[in-house]
């Protein structure tokens, strides 16, 4: 018996011991103990296989039969096995696909294709997980674009520090309100109790700013234009789902300084047009843009704009980007000041901030991915184009399977010369089954199939992940159809997301109605008078007591924009959404539940 299968059969039978002991009422410290045991030899499997312990099933403690109907429940519970090739090398079963269904279980569902996909691992810091290189490799592809887009406008990466004082933050007690239940603290040095806690930054206003204050003396020192890529710290209480809530999550956050209003306000629809780049360029994702409400914008700031997404499989709306017209607010409070030129008067500088977050890629896998697992748009895929040799057998030759191979990698490296992310998996101990699966899973745009009789026709079969489409093709022109087949991929993702984005907006001129789109998964353009009040009862009499799908009760509407492009003018009869509210509305405004 190998060492792995010993540790194996330990850690079963601690397992057996664990339930008896449960099962017999034994006492705490006998069941602590035998749990201990266990997680140790859970631990000592892992480190020597580099899997996790994957329990047998184990047997009913009970001596009662089990119900028919139950028998039956627990036979289609049973995980469907990938059965590859019979060869001794390869490897027989595996748990590789999902076992959750997209519109049956979402919250499962989602777990299991960011974890099997290869793109989160889970961590003992709750709200904390580890990006694994198929996902951070996507974050890359949006920052190298977005930091190339905002050079060009003038702004300049810098690096300020994680921690903030208690006495910074208190300056700013009124814009970090609303930050002040998620803000981490650090309170001690080893045994040693701090004189002053420091907070880790939630956002760098007041890390930035008194600094701006010593470098701007004279209008010449304006404009200031920042940004960093960094971390941030916000302790949700809320249940914490990967990328779309975390404790931890990288973002980019730019802080710039005008002299005139006019100039920051420029800068902020500049700024919001890349954010919708982001997303229907790089990641095949129709957005919303437009302006948030009194309720929901920056605290402290003139005004916020944003980029709305929706889920259609939870009929919710997803902040996409924001970028926020701050005014004088905050240079008022850090005295970020100049003389200006003309009246020689002590001026303000003009403010903005811009963010845009790992939660995009949140989005990016409730949008596009299925019940097979991730689907990758092409152009931030890590790998677009993955090419599998198929066909060899018993009775291949060495020659012919070298040839067969060398083509592969010929195809490869063709491809990367074309700009093209290609890579072979020539892996020998896995069946070419096991290896589609596996890249379905991992959602690879285009999967380039290589067998005996392609080699003899000069030609490759191309799969797309996104709709399952075979096309045969020819070899000469590889360099040619595969990039133009990428942008196809793109193109018809992005338009399938907006069939369903559209097929979901709809328009409600009184209460019924809303409520009734609202529950049936839609987000609802409705004339709003904006007033916060009115807003707040719209969101507590929008909601209702059913649970769900993360298991709390269902959520009230809350606005999620006010869209640049109105569905139509207001009309002069026209009523605010809420049956209570006499004020005139201002706009259509967008409603929905969110994330």
């Amino acid at each position: 018996m190998g060492a792995a299968e010993d540790i194996r059969t330990k850690t079963d039978e601690a397992g057996s011991k664990v339930r008896l002991l449960k099962s017999a009422k034994a006492s705490k410290a006998d069941i602590e103990a035998a749990v201990k045991l266990l997680l140790d030899l859970k631990k000592q499997y892992k480190e020597m296989t580099g899997e996790d312990y994957q329990a047998a099933t184990a047997p009913a403690i009970s001596d009662q039969p089990v119900p028919k109907k139950d028998r039956e429940n627990k036979k289609q519970q049973v995980p469907k096995v990938q059965e590859v090739s019979s060869n001794t090398n390869l490897k027989k079963q595996t748990r590789l696909g999902l076992e959750a269904k997209k519109n049956e279980d979402l919250p499962e569902w989602y777990s299991q294709v960011i974890t099997k996909g290869e793109m989160i691992e889970y961590y003992d810091v709750s709200g904390c997980y580890i990006l694994r290189p198929w996902s951070y490799s996507i974050w890359e592809t949006l920052r190298d674009w977005f930091d190339k887009e905002i050079k060009k406008l003038g702004v300049k990466n810098a690096y300020f520090p994680i921690f903030v004082s208690h006495s910074a933050l208190e300056k700013e007690k009124n814009h970090i309100a609303d930050f002040a239940p998620e803000v981490a603290w650090v309170t001690k040095s080893g045994d040693t109790t701090l004189a002053e806690p420091v907070a880790i930054r939630p956002t760098s206003e007041t890390i930035m700013y008194p600094a701006y204050a010593k470098w701007v003396q004279s209008y010449r020192d304006l404009p200031i234009k920042l940004n960093q890529w960094n971390n941030v710290v916000r302790w949700e209480f809320k249940h914490p789902q990967p990328f779309l809530r975390t404790r931890e999550f990288l973002w980019q956050e730019g802080h710039t300084a005008f002299a005139t209003y006019e100039e920051a306000e420029v800068e902020v629809y500049q700024i919001l047009d890349l954010y919708e780049k982001v997303y229907s360029e790089l990641l095949a994702i129709p957005v919303i843009p437009g302006r948030k409400t009194e309720k929901e914008k920056f605290p402290g700031g003139d005004f916020t704009t944003t980029v709305e997404a929706f889920i259609s499989a939870s009929g919710r709306g997803l902040q996409g980007a924001t970028s926020h017209h701050l005014g004088q607010n905050f240079s008022k409070m850090f005295e970020i000041a100049f003389d200006d030129p003309e009246t020689k008067l002590k001026k303000f500088a003009y403010q903005n901030s811009w963010g845009l977050s790992t939660r995009t890629i949140g989005a990016m896998v409730m949008v596009h991915s299925d019940d097979q697992g991730l689907v990758l748009p092409p152009r931030v895929a890590m790998v677009q184009a993955i090419i599998i040799p198929c066909g060899i057998t018993v009775t291949t030759s060495e020659v012919e399977k070298k040839a067969l191979l060398d083509v592969c990698q010929t195809c490869a490296k063709e491809l990367v010369d074309a700009g093209v992310r290609a890579e072979t998996d020539l892996r020998d101990n896995y069946s070419p089954g096991w290896k589609f699966n596996d890249w379905e899973l991992k959602g690879v745009p285009i999967r380039i199939e290589i067998g005996p009789r392609d080699l003899k026709e000069n030609q490759y079969v191309a799969v797309r992940r996104d709709n399952g489409v075979k096309s045969t093709l020819k070899y000469l022109t590889l360099k040619e159809d595969i990039p133009k087949l990428l942008n196809e991929i793109h193109n018809s993702m992005f338009q399938k997301a907006k069939s369903e984005l559209d097929s979901h907006i709809t328009v409600a001129e009184d209460w019924k109605t809303f409520c009734t789109d609202l529950d049936k998964k839609n987000i609802i353009m409705s004339p709003f008078c904006g007033a916060i009040p009115c807003e707040e009862r719209i969101k507590k009499d929008s909601s209702k007591d059913e649970p769900s799908d993360s298991g709390a009760p269902a959520m009230g509407a809350k606005s999620l924009c006010i869209p640049f492009k109105q569905p139509k003018d207001i009309h002069t009869n026209a009523k605010c959404i809420h049956p209570s509210c006499t004020e005139k509305p201002i706009k259509y405004t967008l409603f929905g539940r969110s994330y």
